[in-house]
């Protein structure tokens, strides 16, 4: 059965920004295509569910969302499903769900335009094959940018933690090439991004030859990209610790425009619960790794990653996670309720946790994290920095930005998006700080 061709589209993504950035990119291409963006609040012909596999409700959540799109009238949407999920559960996707005409994996969506013909002709397609690289070469070269925009670098993963399914859903390390992501990076800022987050799976592990032919890591593109005249940051996420080196380190405090903040995922506090999880550092090694970039840059902010009720985990390695937390002092972090993903080491590992026992920890740990985040935030109480302006607040006149530490400020004043202002701090929340506008 031949089905009408759609007109109009909407992409949803889940989870990591690597997953906002893929959604923005199938976004240009099916624009390219001829399909415009589904006005909000207005059903699409095409919607596309951008997927993330990390933990077992966002792999739910998919289905629950494919069951949403049903309409009064009984008909549905020509539907999409992409990502990780897509990846992982293909097949399953497709003998579960009917209404569902296209799966793509994270390594494939550039052939959507493809694929799209085909369901069109009444076809129901999977494609999740791995080729490396061409997705990027055969993306669009026009991009579309906020003020502050994602770019990939760097995709998979070679480290193969327990827990993790990334290194199967999104393949091995690649890193793309310098002249690429030089070129794409300078068409996002005459497009309009003043700041660009550089993101990879392990995005420190990228490497590759510069303009010069010299082999450089990532601090070595942080380097080029800070020369682009209009671009006023630079940040990157998300990193591994063994892929912190020095040199990237020593950026932190030399490149102007590379913003004091770093997420630096650890996941538990406990050398014991580290080796289960073929985390490959320790907690003395990630201390250590901390000192050093403090020492290159005094007011940095630092974030980080946690798993409560890994397979094993007793109270001890949970209080050496809450000392951790309390030692670093993180002005911000990422928590988790372990959750088993199939294919995976740590899925069948015994002294599984209990699901009232992982509840009752991440509530302790997340209301730590609350403390210190509060805490580092009233500390900037006082402080005349620089906000990113990148949308209108809530209130008539209020404008919402980005400090360099990532927190997010509201003020008032004759402003607009994108401008970069000077804002002195006055008051501190968990979330958020208020300021005033200096010039």
């Amino acid at each position: 059965m031949t089905s009408t061709a759609p007109k109009t589209y909407r992409v949803k993504s889940f989870g990591c920004q690597m997953n906002v950035y893929d959604g923005d990119r199938m976004s240009e291409l099916l624009t390219q295509q001829g399909l415009s963006a589904a006005p909000e609040g207005e059903d699409a012909d095409l919607v596309v569910l951008n997927t993330c596999h990390i933990r077992e409700k966002a792999a739910e959540k998919v289905y629950s969302d494919i069951g949403r799109l049903r309409r009064d009238d009984g008909t549905v949407p020509l539907i999409a499903v992409a990502g990780c999920v897509a990846q992982a559960e293909g097949e399953e996707i497709m003998a579960r769900a009917p209404s569902v005409k296209m799966v793509v994996g994270p390594q494939a969506y550039h052939r959507l335009p493809d694929m799209l013909e085909r369901a069109k002709a009444g076809q129901r397609v999977t494609d999740t094959d791995m080729p490396a690289q061409t997705k990027f070469d055969a993306l669009p070269k026009t991009r579309r940018a906020n003020t502050s925009t994602f770019l990939t670098v760097q995709e998979g993963c070679d480290k193969f933690c327990t827990y993790c399914v990334v290194p199967y859903t999104r393949g091995a390390e690649i890193s793309r090439p310098f002249k690429d992501l030089a070129e794409e990076a300078r068409r996002l800022v005459e497009a309009g991004a003043r700041e660009i987050t550089l993101l990879g799976q392990n995005v420190n592990a990228w490497t590759g030859d510069n303009d010069k032919g010299q082999q450089v890591g990532l601090e070595g593109l942080i380097r080029d990209l800070a020369a682009i005249p209009d671009l006023a940051r630079i940040r990157y996420t998300t990193s591994h610790p063994n892929d912190m080196t020095q040199a990237l380190i020593d950026a932190h405090g030399e490149v102007d425009k590379l913003m004091p903040y770093l997420h630096l995922p650890v996941q538990s506090g406990s050398d014991r619960i580290l080796r289960a999880m073929n985390r490959s550092h320790t907690v003395e090694s990630y201390l250590e790794i901390l000192k050093r970039v403090r020492a290159a840059r005094p007011d940095i902010a630092l974030s980080g990653d946690f798993i409560v009720g890994f397979p094993g985990e007793t109270e001890e390695d949970f209080a050496d996670t809450l000392r951790l937390i309390d030692q670093v002092s993180y002005s911000a972090a990422f928590s988790f309720k372990y959750s088993p993903r199939p294919g995976t080491p740590a899925a069948t590992m015994d002294e599984q946790i209990a699901a009232e026992v992982m509840d009752d920890r991440l509530k302790r740990l997340q209301a730590l994290v609350i403390e210190k985040q509060t805490a580092f935030n009233q500390a900037s109480v006082g402080k005349v920095t620089q906000v990113l302006i990148e949308k209108r607040g809530r209130l008539e006149g209020q404008w919402l930005g980005k400090s360099p530490w990532l927190q997010s400020v509201h003020f008032e004043g004759d402003v607009a998006v994108g401008d970069l202002v000077t804002v002195e701090l006055l008051q501190a929340g968990p979330n958020s700080l208020a300021g005033r506008l200096v010039f």
